[in-house]
This record gives C-alpha cells, sequence and structure tokens, in this order.
C-alpha cells in the first residue's frame, strides 16, 4: 500500500469482512451476558459467597472490560480486513487496555493459585467466609501489576519511527517480548506448580481423612461386641462421643469397610438385675474429641470449586498459548512468514476464552448452574 495512500483511499479500497462482524458481535453479547450473571450469582447467592468465587468475581469484571473496552475496536478493525482507519492515539489506548486486560486475566488464575495452595497447605490460617487482607492483597497485586505490564503503552513506547497507520498493533519488539513473558510466559509455570503442590496436598488430605474414618469405625465395630458381651445390667453408663462422619458422600473410588454406621449404640434392651462385670476398652481408640474441633477442613464446596479451577486454567491456556507463541515468534524472528490470517486466528481464539468462563463453571458447578436456571427460569416467565 503506497506511505502517501489517504484513508478515504483506504475506505474505498477495504473489503468488509462480515462474518467477523457478526462473530464478533455475538461474541461481544455472550461475554457479557455470561460473565454479569458470573457476578450477579455471587453477589445475590448466599452460596457462592466464598473467597474463591470473589476471585473467580474479578476475573468475570477483567473479560467484562475486555468486551466493552477492547472488543469492540477490534471487531471494527477486523471488519475493516486488518485495516485500521482510526487515529493512531486510539490505537494506543487499544493496545494498553488489551495488554492490561489479558495480563489481569491470566494474573487474576495465578492468585486464585495461590489461594487455593494457600487454603489446602496452609488451612488453620485461611478464612474461607470473608476476604481478608491477604486476599484483599491479591487481588489488589493482580491489577496493579497487570497495569504495571501495560504501562510503557501509555508512556509513548509504541511511537515508533515510519509507523504504518494503516496497521494497530505492538510496534516495539522488545516490548513484545517483554509483556508475553511478564503476561504469560513466568506466571503460567508459577500457576501450574502451585496446582500440582495443590493436588498432591488434596490428596495426602484425603487418604488421611478416610483412614480416620476408618479407624473411628473399626473402633466403635469393636465397642458394640464388646457391649454386646456383657450380661444384663441395671444401668447404662453415659453415652461415649458417637463418630460422626458427614462427607461420607464425598468419597470417591476407594470403597471403606462395609461396617454399620458409626453411631455406636448401646444394646436397647431392658435389663433388670444381675451382676456387673469390669469390662476394659483398651483396645477400643476413638479419634473425634469433641474439644478439638478447630481443626480447619476442606469442605465438600470447596472441593468441588477446586475441581473446576483447573479446567479454566486448561481452557485458558489452550487459548491462549497459540497467541502468545505466534505473537512472541513474530517479533524476534524477523525472517519468519506470519500469515495475517493466522494471527487474526490466534487473536480471536484467546478472545474467545473470555466468553468460555461462565459456561465452565454452569457446566462443573451446581451452585452456578441452579443460578443461571433460576435467572433464566424467571427471565422467560
Amino acid at each position: 500500500m503506497p506511505a502517501n495512500r489517504t484513508v478515504s483511499d483506504r475506505t474505498v479500497d477495504t473489503v468488509h469482512n462480515l462474518p467477523a462482524l457478526v462473530f464478533g458481535v455475538l461474541l461481544i453479547v455472550v461475554i457479557i451476558c455470561g460473565n454479569l450473571l458470573v457476578c450477579l450469582s455471587v453477589y445475590t447467592e448466599k452460596a457462592l459467597k466464598t473467597t474463591t468465587n470473589y476471585f473467580i468475581v474479578s476475573l468475570a469484571v477483567a473479560d467484562l472490560m475486555l468486551a466493552v473496552l477492547v472488543l469492540p475496536l477490534f471487531v471494527y478493525s477486523e471488519f475493516q480486513d486488518g485495516v485500521w482507519l482510526l487515529n493512531m492515539t486510539v490505537c494506543d489506548s487499544l493496545m494498553t487496555m488489551d495488554v492490561m486486560l489479558c495480563t489481569a486475566s491470566i494474573f487474576n488464575l495465578c492468585a486464585i493459585s495461590i489461594d487455593r495452595f494457600i487454603a489446602v497447605l496452609v488451612p488453620l490460617n485461611y478464612n474461607r467466609k470473608h476476604v481478608d487482607q491477604r486476599q484483599v492483597v491479591l487481588l489488589s497485586a493482580t491489577w496493579i501489576l497487570a497495569l504495571a505490564v501495560a504501562s510503557p503503552v501509555m508512556f509513548g513506547i509504541n511511537n515508533v519511527p515510519n509507523r504504518d497507520p494503516s496497521e494497530c498493533k505492538l510496534e516495539n519488539d522488545d516490548y513484545v517480548l517483554y509483556s508475553s513473558v511478564c503476561s504469560f510466559f513466568i506466571p503460567c509455570p508459577i500457576m501450574l506448580l502451585l496446582y500440582c503442590g495443590m493436588f498432591r496436598g488434596l490428596r495426602r488430605w484425603e487418604e488421611a481423612r478416610k483412614a480416620k474414618l476408618r479407624n473411628s469405625i473399626q473402633a466403635c465395630r469393636k465397642f458394640q461386641e464388646a457391649a454386646a458381651s456383657l450380661p444384663p445390667l441395671a444401668s447404662l453408663p453415659p453415652p461415649l462421643p458417637p463418630v460422626i462422619e458427614r462427607e461420607l458422600a464425598d468419597n470417591t473410588g476407594e470403597e471403606l469397610d462395609p461396617y454399620p454406621p458409626p453411631d455406636c449404640p448401646y444394646p436397647s434392651s431392658e435389663y433388670k438385675g444381675g451382676a456387673v462385670p469390669t469390662v476394659s476398652f483398651a483396645e477400643i481408640k476413638f479419634t473425634s474429641e469433641p474439644h478439638k474441633k478447630k481443626r480447619a477442613k476442606i469442605n465438600g464446596r470447596e472441593r468441588k470449586a477446586m475441581k473446576v479451577l483447573p479446567v479454566v486454567v486448561g481452557v485458558f491456556l489452550f487459548c491462549w498459548t497459540p497467541f502468545f507463541v505466534v505473537h512472541t515468534l513474530r517479533a524476534r524472528c524477523a525472517s519468519c512468514y506470519i500469515p495475517p490470517s493466522l494471527m487474526s486466528v490466534v487473536t480471536w481464539l484467546g478472545y474467545v476464552n473470555s466468553a468460555l468462563n461462565p459456561v465452565i463453571y454452569t457446566v462443573f458447578n451446581t451452585e452456578f448452574r441452579n443460578f443461571f436456571k433460576k435467572f433464566l427460569r424467571s427471565c422467560c416467565t
């Protein structure tokens, strides 16, 4: 394209990409509706007011801002077949918001992995019901660091000599490498390592919980057998603390011993008279102590949330890894030819991720799914 061609000349020659416009508008609508429902569900439903979901709301806010501030201009550019027809100030603003919000998304996922790691490895110091100071610091750091990564564009790093006004992109190749490393290539390995450590800790916790339950059932069964062998009693001693396990339904895979429910009942028959011999229960070990219930537990809802988050991370990596690889390759390899269509496809794939997170929540999380169903049913009626 000649350098002296005016904007009006380019407008005449531009081929309009109608499929990109239709798909872009639908994508914007889906992102806004889905992520608004996520925010609304956590705001209105008491069952969803957990610290994990507050981080998910922060991620949804980043996706919402992306749909409102970045996607309309990107869709407009794609509709013009990749030709940028607006001024460079708008382009720099678009690049700043694009880098910041994409970075905020992955930093939010990284903050979630840190929060989950602490919840599993240091459960006594973890507040599950309310956002404490540590979580406020994590949430604030995600946005401050994201803004810091994007700030060089605000301060004019994109203003390079002989800049092509018909193309809106990051012009400084060193900054492309810097932003890609800070936004993706460093946080992702850290996030994956934290999740590996978290699930190893969660597996150990589950094994310890099952072993404790099994010991309690065996102890209760021994007590039942010992109590059944007693001669008639004139009166019964005060009952021992019952062994109660409320999370049997959450056990998966390993079968427990097929003993009766561990309620440890005494014989229900009424006895009159008779000597009461001394019985030793030295072999019986009760592990439940009512005065030691301050040990933190991971409840069923949190374990379900932990199973959803790896899916969110996996989808994010699937959507954004091609973009960052191609983006970095284009900046560092001057002799490599990357077709504009390939760059467009990987960019679209990255933006699609913002629409997938609410779908993942509804498929894998019962509380989110129930709220979405209730909300949609109320809207239809």
